[in-house]
């Protein structure tokens, strides 16, 4: 029943089992220096200035398009589509259907970045699979979660 262990083994095993002694810990100083934040040596409490809050960023105005330009993309055969919508209609894009509620671009910058308000559905049950804005210089920042379509703004257009 009982094996028969070798003494060397057995003394291996009581030095792994046996608890390790660590020289007893040195007490440590700390000191604290005040810093001087030019490094110039002088007192520079009068010198430094305080810190203003930044100037409050005047909110850009933005246009409403009447269309939209949206591309979809199926990830399986790697075919993509690109389709123009206007403002409240409804297109199938592969296997989904994209409806463009609404279409904004920068009053001072036609050409600059749109965003759009869109719904995007399963033709088969009607069940929605996403609804939000779409930031065209941004496709990642609110995207469609599909494994098998992706759907992004490219741009806003006026009539």
């Amino acid at each position: 029943m009982f094996r028969l262990v070798s003494r060397s083994a057995l003394a291996f095993c009581a030095a792994l089992v046996a608890p390790v002694a660590w020289p007893p810990a040195l007490a440590q100083s700390i000191v604290v220096e005040e810093l001087d934040p030019l490094g110039d040596g002088q007192d520079d409490g009068a010198r430094l200035t305080t810190l203003q809050p930044a100037e409050t960023v005047e909110q850009g105005r933005a246009e409403s398009g009447s269309f939209g330009e949206l591309r979809a993309l199926d990830k399986v055969n790697g075919h993509t589509e690109t389709s123009e919508l206007s403002v409240g209609e409804t297109v199938r894009m592969f296997g989904l259907l994209v409806t463009l509620h609404e279409c904004r671009y920068p009053a001072d910058n036609p050409t600059g970045d749109a965003y759009g308000f869109v719904t995007i559905r399963s033709p088969q049950s009607g069940s929605v699979k996403f609804q939000g804005w779409m930031v065209a210089s941004s496709p990642a920042l609110n995207a469609l979660d599909d494994r098998r379509y992706d759907v992004w703004l490219l741009r806003c257009k006026s009539a």
